[in-house]
């Protein structure tokens, strides 16, 4: 791995902490406004809608104009969008900055296509597994952040997280060298800045497929990933502090997991075997968690999940990478990020339809649907599987 990859896994940690000290308190932010659990999950949907359709455009000019620029543009309007969160004093603030932080906020595809651009296709599952590592890290830091900024209030986690990104930004302009060696042909469909490719990127072979996979896992993962606050806050009785630290602990095994894991992993098994392996862990964890509303089983289970889980997106990335031309991984990775964020607008309002905020039961239900149509995804993943094996894998 090169001096540029370093410095670009240095700048995926510094935004995977402004992004992960978010995660724990967006919930209870939202709460704190006065919004209901299906106007907080609007907060998150907000955000990931607007990532889907700025994503493939930021992709796309990134292909064309280098990484770099589109880079510092994305960095910046997290910066500027947390600020206003943090300072927020009405609802509409704040679902602006939801909508801002999602509008520029391609930083994490940019970065993943320059990830794709200075390693070579033997090293690159590894390289992602590097990157899916910082960004676990993240979610070790980020929670204890967060845990810190919340002893101020709520709104001072976004103020920390704005800061954060803030050095990213300072490390992007001053630190990292433009990356993109062939730019993609400007000569043709100038004006055609990357959405008409959320269509026709599902045709492309071997990645649509992909892309369609991604977008389920993503909407199951989401349905979860919402439900799971209040249930545990609701159901097991737990506080915020708890709450933040099972982000935490879910930190401290993805990136176990992604540092010496997926290297122990890919010398047994195909980038395809792995993912199908932690799918199925994944819809067995969720459908597991709420059996017994115990908070010490919920944590046992979510030990064992969280291991698996830190494997889905790695894989995902690698074989999208794989199966991506030189000169497209900027827009399939790009479109890979936006159809994931989209799922994330879907995930969090179904979950927030399923709660009655007045019957206790009702906070499980989220989770076992998530286990079934994650089971669902999983059939489908190994039905297509021919489709979207690598040759080299």
């Amino acid at each position: 791995m090169n001096r540029s990859f370093w410095i670009v896994a240095l700048i995926a940690f510094a935004n995977s902490l402004s992004f992960t000290i978010l995660i724990p308190i967006l919930y209870l932010y939202g709460r704190q406004f006065g919004l209901n659990n299906f106007q907080t999950s609007l907060l998150f949907s907000t955000y990931a809608i607007a990532q889907f359709f700025a994503t493939p455009v930021i992709g796309k000019l990134s292909d064309r104009l280098g990484r770099k620029p589109l880079l510092i543009l994305s960095l910046a309007g997290t910066v500027i969008a947390n600020f206003l969160a943090g300072t927020a004093t009405t609802v509409a603030i704040l679902f602006l900055a939801r909508f801002l932080d999602g509008i520029t906020g391609g930083n994490a595809s940019v970065a993943q296509a320059v990830i794709s651009d200075v390693t070579t296709p033997e090293t690159r599952a590894k390289g992602f597994g590097i990157y899916g590592a910082t960004f676990g890290l993240g979610f070790v830091l980020g929670p204890a952040l967060s845990l810190l900024a919340q002893q101020i209030s709520l709104g001072a986690g976004f103020l920390v997280s704005s800061a954060i990104a803030l050095i990213a930004l300072i490390i992007t302009v001053f630190f990292l060298p433009e990356t993109l060696t062939t730019k993609a042909d400007k000569s043709h469909n100038i004006f055609d800045l990357g959405l008409s490719s959320l269509i026709t990127g599902l045709v492309i072979p071997k990645v649509g497929i992909l892309l369609v996979i991604n977008f389920l896992i993503g909407t199951t993962f989401t349905i979860f990933t919402f439900a799971f606050q209040p249930y545990f806050l609701e159901v097991l009785g737990q506080d915020n502090k708890g709450l933040t630290l099972m982000f935490f602990a879910f930190g401290v095994l993805g990136v176990l997991m992604q540092l010496q894991g997926i290297k122990i992993l890919t010398r047994k098994f195909s980038l395809v075997n792995i993912l199908l392996l932690a799918l199925l862990i994944r819809s067995v964890s969720f459908t597991l968690m709420p059996i017994f509303p115990n908070v010490v089983y919920f944590v046992c289970v979510s030990i064992i999940f969280s291991l698996f889980n830190s494997l889905v997106q790695p894989m995902i990335t690698t074989l999208i990478s794989l199966n991506a031309t030189p000169d497209t991984q900027g827009t399939v990775i790009g479109l890979n990020t936006s159809y994931l964020n989209v799922s994330n607008a879907f995930g969090p309002i179904i979950a927030g339809l399923l709660v009655n905020q007045n019957n206790p039961v009702t906070y499980s239900y989220p989770l076992y649907v998530a286990g079934s149509l994650t089971f669902i995804v999983l059939l489908f993943a190994i039905a297509t599987r021919k489709q979207y094996t690598p040759n080299a894998t």
